[in-house]
């Protein structure tokens, strides 16, 4: 508590700060019951355990199951409940495994773990009707910078704005992706709000995507039907989040 400045008079203030810890969750197929939001709750959907803000009203999980193979999940809280409102066996996740997000380095092929927000998507199609989610439809010279020598790492950036160098060849630790060059992954793909405060070399480029042959780099990717069904049913103001566990 800081001290009043000398010569000023004293005013007594009592500050009550009641930290209550939610109730446990009860997980039931397709379902698990939460307790009342306080300032963040946690809750375990589907086997993930997932960091929701008062506010949060829709949930992706990711369930590594084995290998680089995942259970991804759309959740919704309908009163008191969630429920599972679709769910995929063929998710995927990085050819290096999964780490924790204050742990995880570039270019290692992780994953990582914890609670983000999905602020919004891109793809190579045009919005659909009803899309709620942010969209970008993305268009030759479209980069997402990973760069750690640019202000604009882990940010989208055009490269007729400058500011990152776009032309560093595909060897290059800093090379940045070309988004147009991965025309089945990101058919479809949501931004996932890893490292926001553009920590460098922590990774840029977090997504979850449409699946491509295997592994992903770092990224969470599910079928190609599901992120449309997804993209579908997103909605900003229902603060969608996505959970990455183990």
């Amino acid at each position: 508590m800081t001290r009043p400045a000398a010569g000023l008079p004293l005013v007594a203030a009592l500050v009550l700060v009641l930290l209550a810890s939610p109730a446990p969750a009860t997980a039931l197929p397709g379902t698990a019951t939460a307790a009342a939001p306080a300032a963040a709750e946690r809750v375990v959907l589907g086997g993930v355990r997932v960091r929701v803000g008062p506010r949060t009203r829709q949930v992706v999980t990711v369930n590594h199951t084995h290998g680089h193979h995942a259970r991804v999940a759309f959740w919704t809280r309908t009163g008191e409940r969630w429920v599972r409102r679709m769910v995929t066996t063929d998710g995927r996740t990085g050819y290096g495994g999964l780490v924790r997000g204050g742990r995880r380095r570039q270019g290692t092929g992780t994953t990582p773990l914890g609670t983000y927000a999905l602020p919004w998507a891109f793809g190579t199609h045009r919005a659909e009707d009803g899309w709620d989610l942010r969209y970008r439809r993305i268009r030759r010279g479209d980069f997402w910078v990973q760069d750690n020598a640019s202000d604009f790492y882990n940010r989208y950036r055009h490269q007729s704005r400058g500011g990152f160098r776009w032309w560093l060849p595909s060897s290059h630790p800093d090379v940045s992706e070309r988004l147009t060059d991965y025309g089945r992954q990101y058919e479809y793909a949501v931004v996932v709000g890893f490292n926001p405060g553009q920590v460098r070399h922590r990774g840029s480029g977090i997504f979850l995507h449409v699946n491509g042959r295997g592994a992903t780099a770092g990224c969470v990717s599910a079928p190609r039907g599901f992120l449309r069904r997804l993209l579908r049913r997103l909605d900003p103001d229902l603060h969608p989040v996505i959970a990455v566990g183990r």
